[in-house]
């Protein structure tokens, strides 16, 4: 499993948080550190209100606007060169979720990154897809607030992006087409992978809906991951037991921070306590092939029964239900023979306890 520790924007706008989290990400044990990548002006209008969770959170008033509380979060581009080879340097991947397409843009061309992560807000901002799509890019695609219908409108965006010529027109029925080609399965399984997802922060456990993962992997055929905004650990773990291939969760310094994520984020020790548990089920999992482990092994010889005497045998006397059973012994034969030697002949004496050949 791919553990994405989602940073996001709780840096706070620091550069120095941002170089902090990087670090603790990958002493987590994390395989990826994620950010977020906008320009304030390009993501939302200037009277485009917060969330409720974002003012629960924030503690604000219904005053400050999501411009007023981004302008704070964003981070600079020349940042991401230096976040990016610090993640290097840590031995962790970096990534980030664009949101508007010039700082998609910046994140493939400028930067060299070749996989990008799109938000659950931009699941239906087809022309941000197809941009990605058309530099080839990979997609970790997060479907909170949609239904199956809602993704495949988007996979269809996708598939056209990756596949259609620079002079075809995007539309609706274009993206049916595209969905529909035989190509479209090879790309789409290439280059996508779902992220199921409940949008809220925190997100109460009945609101995640974990058996939706299988469904969503059975419906399109693709990778499924879990981004998980809930508390605690145990979502996750569940969601690897159901197939998640890809984790993403927030992290924080310090959940007590002010921000809009960190109350659903988790602290580094916390983190760190998890990545060990995804790891040990990952190893726990196996590949599904029912059969003796190595591990086990050793064990078969003293825990298994075979047929021995239970009262002295003679030579050409019938075995019987009187003179032989199964116990635990040194050798003999395997206890699936039982009923093969009942009413044949020994072949010499057999003591008591003693084991039957």
């Amino acid at each position: 499993m791919i553990i994405i520790a989602e940073a996001g924007v709780n840096h706070n706008g620091n550069p120095d948080l941002a170089f902090e989290l990087i670090r603790v990400s990958a002493e987590a044990g994390a395989d990826v550190v994620k950010f977020q990548t906008f320009r304030t002006d390009k993501l939302v209008t200037s009277h485009a209100t917060q969330a409720n969770y974002q003012k629960r959170n924030l503690g604000t008033s219904g005053d400050q606007t999501q411009s007023d509380m981004l302008r704070k979060l964003e981070l600079e581009y020349r940042v991401f060169f230096d976040l990016k080879a610090e993640c290097d340097a840590r031995g962790i991947r970096f990534l980030s979720t664009p949101f508007d397409i010039e700082s998609a843009l910046f994140l493939i061309d400028e930067l060299g990154e070749d996989v990008l992560k799109v938000g659950s807000g931009d699941f239906d901002n087809l022309p941000l897809l197809i941009s990605i799509a058309r530099r080839g890019t990979k997609v970790i695609l997060s479907s909170g607030m949609t239904t199956l219908g809602d993704i495949e409108v988007s996979l269809g965006a996708l598939a056209f992006g990756y596949l259609a010529g620079v002079d075809d027109r995007p539309s609706l029925s274009a993206f049916q087409a595209a969905y529909a080609s035989h190509e479209a399965r090879h790309v789409l399984r290439e280059k996508v992978t779902i992220l199921h997802c409940t949008t809220e922060y925190p997100a109460p456990p009945e609101s995640l809906n974990l058996n939706a993962i299988p469904t969503i992997a059975r419906s399109f055929g693709l990778d499924v991951g879990f981004s998980d905004h809930s508390e605690g650990p145990e979502a996750a773990i569940a969601a690897r037991v159901l197939g998640a291939t890809v984790l993403e969760k927030h992290i924080t310094l310090d959940r007590s921070m002010p921000g809009p994520d960190h109350k659903a984020s988790m602290e580094p020790v916390d983190f760190a306590a998890m990545v060990r548990q995804i790891r040990n089920l990952d190893a726990a999992l196996g590949d599904g092939i029912k059969r003796m482990m190595v591990a086990e092994s050793v064990n078969r010889a003293i825990a298994r029964k075979s047929p021995v005497a239970v009262a002295p045998i003679s030579a050409g006397e019938l075995f019987s239900e009187e003179n032989m059973t199964l116990k635990r012994t040194r050798g003999g034969v395997p206890a699936t023979r039982y009923y093969d030697l009942l009413g044949q002949p020994s072949s010499r004496n057999f003591d008591v306890d003693e084991a039957i050949f």
